[in-house]
């Protein structure tokens, strides 16, 4: 767990990882990305002083609502200020109990490996029990929230199904209506902006079991915050639980990160910048596959290959947003990836670099790099089916083996997008 003071470490280590160059320079004229590839003229314009999100506007009305009040928080290393708070120290401050936290996948710390089990700890920052909601279970039970008034959620996201953070909301949202206590949510920006909507919605479940990586409602890339997302989610429910999230000031539906003026702090451990996190929903695809999609190097999810990998053909691709370059390098264990594919083994491949962050099309990157893999012979999906769990959908492996096109693959998902954009419109904030 985290030692005492530790808050502001994460923080400067994270500001530090914002150095990443990939996401400068952008022409304001690209800005406000839609689907399609489509911009706006308009530029993202934050609030004087810049984004405040959920817990900033919490910590101005001194607790609000919640003062006096019992509760649990989940919560994770991402959980703070733009000046470093945590959560719960921001909560305690202002006279909330703070009774029990909840950590998603990744842990308090967001140390933890991806899939790997977290287990129930004690916070010797805080003292406070850690109650872990990607190990034993992943819902609150009715004991943990017995003496609770409220739930409180404050998760920074990623913007993409199958990363579980909007999993882990979307049960917290049923076990606060379960309970019949009250879900606040302390919302945060997307990280892919509020206009990006790309891939597929999930199959019914008896075609793609339910997991973790697939539950959330929508397309793939949903362009939602996780408040609009519990918003969204609790207006779908027979029974609506009691729901109040609590909105950003400044956020506009256009803005990437770096344009919130925020710190990046690593909501996982392989999402170690804002680039990162703009390439993610495509080139995270590779998971699925006997390719490395860069655990255990210095840029995961921006360095991709193997050690068959022909790096010419690759480094030929052209997706709206991004650059794709020839790379070598090497996979190591660590704590984040102790067992990376190809560890230890010189990877020929590509590093993608964002050339335009509001331009990029991230779903269609990972399509185009997963078509041109497929033609060589030593490519392989993982026997387990991962590419339809990570997706919710068998069609885009289906596709891809009887060799459609990528702007086939794509353009069949845009009916459905633009049908979630007008049935998501009464969920919005922002």
């Amino acid at each position: 767990m985290r030692r005492a003071g530790a808050w502001p470490l994460a923080l400067a280590l994270a500001a530090a990882a914002c150095g990443d160059n990939a996401l400068t320079g952008s022409d304001p004229a690209t800005q406000g990305q839609r689907q399609g590839g489509t911009a706006s003229a308009r530029p993202p314009v934050a609030a004087v002083g810049g984004v405040r999100v959920g817990l900033e506007v919490l910590d101005g009305e001194k607790g609000g609502a919640l003062k006096g009040k019992k509760v649990g928080l989940v919560a994770h290393a991402a959980s703070v200020t733009g000046e470093g708070r945590h959560a719960v120290d921001v909560l305690k401050k202002h006279g909330v109990a703070v009774v029990r936290i909840f950590s998603p996948e990744h842990g308090l710390q967001g140390q933890a490996a991806a899939g790997a089990k977290v287990q129930n700890v004690k916070d010797p920052r805080s003292g406070l029990p850690v109650v872990s909601l990607y190990g034993e279970k992943t819902k609150p039970s009715a004991e943990d929230l017995k003496d609770l008034d409220a739930l409180v959620l404050d998760l920074q996201d990623a913007g993409v199904r199958f990363y579980t953070y909007i999993s882990t909301l979307l049960l917290c949202l049923e076990a606060a209506a379960d309970a019949g206590i009250e879900l606040v949510v302390l919302d945060r920006p997307n990280p892919l902006g509020g206009d990006r909507v790309e891939g597929p919605a999930s199959d019914p479940r008896d075609a793609v079991p339910a997991s973790l990586v697939n539950m959330a409602p929508g397309p793939l890339v949903h362009g939602l915050t996780v408040g609009e997302m519990a918003r969204f989610a609790n207006a779908h429910r027979e029974k609506a639980a009691k729901l109040t999230v609590i909105a950003m000031k400044g956020w506009k539906r256009n803005m990437v990160w770096n344009d919130t003026g925020l710190p990046w702090v690593p909501p996982s451990p392989n999402l170690k910048a804002p680039a990162a996190a703009i390439a993610y929903p495509g080139t995270a695809l590779l998971e699925a596959t006997n390719v490395s999609e860069g655990r255990g190097t210095e840029a995961p999810f921006q360095l991709l290959g193997a050690p068959w990998v022909e790096t010419p053909a690759l480094a030929g691709l052209s997706v709206p947003g991004f650059a794709v370059e020839e790379a070598k390098f090497t996979p190591h264990a660590s704590e984040s990836a102790p067992d990376p594919k190809y560890k230890d083994q010189e990877c020929a491949g590509v590093r993608v670099r964002v050339s335009d962050p509001h331009a990029a099309r991230p779903y269609t990157l990972g399509v185009t790099l997963l078509a041109a893999l497929r033609k060589s012979p030593q490519f392989q999906w993982r026997a387990d089916g991962a590419l339809d769990r990570l997706v919710g959908t068998r069609k885009l492996r289906e596709a891809l083996e009887k060799g459609e096109s990528v702007e086939a693959i794509v353009a069949a998902d845009e009916a459905a997008i633009e049908a979630f954009r007008k049935e998501r419109r009464e969920a919005l904030l922002y």
